[in-house]
C-alpha cells in the first residue's frame, strides 16, 4: 500500500462520537465521493471501487440514519457496481435534509464537525505523498466554492493551503512537512503523522550526513531515534492535554524541539533563553518523556 493509502485506511477507521460530526463527515463524502442527485427523488449511488470510502459511507449512514447494512450489497441486474439509496430502501428526505442543508455553514457546529467534513472530502478526493519522496498533501476538488471551502476550513486551524487548477478541476495543496503533519493531525490520521515526523527526521540527518561526510552514522542515527521518540511524546503531550499547560521550562524545550527536530542537545540548549546547558536540556526532555508515558498510562 502507498502511503496515501495508509493514510486513508487510518482516517477510514476515524468514527466520530457526536451525531453532527457523522452528519458533517457523510455530506462530504456523499458530494464528493457518491452520486447524490439534486434533490432526495434523485437517490444516492454508492460506487464500489473506492473500498475505504465505500465502507465509511456505509458505516455512517448505518450509525447515523439506522440503515440496515444488507441494502448495500449489489444488485444482479446493476451494472455500474455501486449501491443505489432511494425512498424505497431508506429514509432519503431525512439524510438529504440533514447531509444537505441550503447553507453548508450549518453543517459546522464546531472544530469537531470541521474535522470530520476535511476527513470526508480526504477520503473522497484527497492525496499525500510519501514523505520519503517529497513532502505533498493535495485535495483534487471539483470546483472553486469547494477549493475556497477547504483553504478556509484548513486556515481555521492554522494551516494555510494554497490553489492551483489542473485540467478542469480545483486542486488545494500544501507542501511544507511542518503544515502536513499538522494537517495530518487535524484530519485525526495520528499514526500517520507520527510516521511522517519520523520520515522527515531520517531525511533532514540523511541530508546532513551528506554533508558532513566525517560524521559517526552510528552517533547520528542514535541521536536521530532519540531525537524522534522526543518529538513523538512532545506531540502526544499537545494532542492530550497541549503543551500551554506544561511549566514554562518544559514548554520552552518542547517548542524549541518541535521547531528543531535535527539539533544536537548542545545546539537546542542555545536557542533556550538563558541558554542551557547539554545536562540541563537532557534532563528537560527526559521530564517530558516521563510525562508523556503518564499520560499514556491514564489513557
Amino acid at each position: 500500500m502507498s502511503f496515501s493509502s495508509d493514510v486513508k485506511a487510518e482516517v477510514g477507521n476515524v468514527l466520530p462520537a457526536e451525531k453532527h460530526c457523522r452528519i458533517a463527515e457523510l455530506s462530504a463524502l456523499l458530494k464528493y465521493y457518491a452520486k447524490a442527485g439534486k434533490s432526495a427523488a434523485g437517490g444516492i449511488r454508492v460506487p464500489f471501487d473506492n473500498e475505504t470510502a465505500c465502507r465509511k459511507c456505509f458505516t455512517l449512514l448505518s450509525k447515523t440514519f439506522n440503515i440496515e447494512t444488507d441494502i448495500f450489497g449489489k444488485n444482479a441486474d446493476d451494472s455500474d457496481n455501486s449501491a443505489l439509496l432511494t425512498a424505497e430502501n431508506c429514509d432519503i428526505k431525512s439524510i438529504f435534509s440533514k447531509c444537505f442543508p441550503g447553507d453548508t455553514e450549518k453543517l459546522f457546529r464546531g472544530d469537531c464537525c470541521k474535522r470530520a467534513y476535511l476527513r470526508g472530502i480526504f477520503l473522497a478526493c484527497g492525496f499525500v505523498a510519501d514523505p520519503n519522496k517529497q513532502y505533498h498533501l493535495e485535495f483534487l476538488v471539483p470546483d472553486e466554492e469547494t477549493a475556497k471551502r477547504v483553504v478556509r476550513l484548513f486556515g481555521d486551524f492554522g494551516i494555510e493551503f494554497k490553489e492551483s487548477v489542473r485540467k478542469r478541476s480545483k486542486v488545494v495543496y500544501v507542501k511544507g512537512s511542518e503544515a502536513i503533519s499538522d494537517a495530518l493531525n487535524v484530519l485525526g490520521a495520528h499514526r500517520a503523522m507520527m510516521d511522517f515526523v519520523g520520515a522527515r527526521i531520517l531525511k533532514d540527518v540523511r541530508n546532513d550526513i551528506n554533508r558532513r561526510n566525517n560524521c559517526d552514522t552510528a552517533n547520528i542515527m542514535k541521536a536521530v531515534n532519540a531525537a524522534s521518540k522526543q518529538t513523538e511524546d512532545i506531540l502526544y503531550i499537545r494532542q492530550t492535554v497541549g503543551l500551554e499547560n506544561l511549566p514554562a521550562t518544559l514548554r520552552e524545550i518542547a517548542t524549541v524541539r518541535l521547531e528543531h527536530p535535527e539539533s544536537s542537545l548542545t545546539e537546542l540548549g542555545s536557542f533556550l533563553d538563558p541558554p542551557v546547558g547539554k545536562s540541563g536540556v537532557n534532563h528537560r526532555l527526559r521530564k517530558l518523556s516521563e510525562y508523556a508515558e503518564g499520560l499514556r498510562l491514564k489513557g
